[in-house]
């Protein structure tokens, strides 16, 4: 059996490496993608990775993992704050769900401190720069093949 994993990321994350490197660091997104992409395939994951600054098309890529019977690993962004159409997508998922944050949103500002697609996620991980997105999928790994 094939375990399938979206990697989906939302809004303004396309400027990764250009959009306040004092705060999201210097890894482009691409090179993030990159790095997942190989420890998907370590661990035997079949891996989609993609972003968008569409909130309708971020609902749509969740509503295919769903169909693919997908675990998902989600960085909201901006789409994390109120985004309850979203929050809804996500409650579809019947595989591990980690919500990834580069920043340690609770060290932000208020208006950047309540995700409100963490009471649908199985784990959340903020604070840990790119390398998030590599304990995100060893998350997934674990926590899928956990009893």
């Amino acid at each position: 059996m094939t375990r399938k994993l979206y990697i989906l990321n939302g809004s303004n994350l396309n400027m990764l490496g250009a959009r306040e490197p004092h705060l999201y660091g210097h890894a482009t997104l691409k090179d993030i993608e990159k790095n997942c992409l190989a420890l998907a395939e370590e661990l035997k994951f079949d891996c989609v990775f993609r972003q968008t600054n569409s909130e309708s098309q971020l609902i749509d890529w969740i509503q295919e993992a769903f169909l693919q019977d997908a675990a998902l690993i989600i960085n909201p962004a901006g789409f994390s704050f109120g985004r309850i159409p979203v929050l809804d997508a996500v409650k579809l998922i019947r595989h591990p769900v980690v919500e990834v944050h580069i920043t340690n949103i609770h060290r932000r500002s208020e208006e950047y401190r309540h995700s409100t697609i963490s009471v649908a996620a199985t784990a959340v991980i903020c604070g840990a720069g790119a390398n998030g997105y590599l304990l995100a999928i060893r998350a997934v790994d674990d926590l899928w093949t956990a009893p």
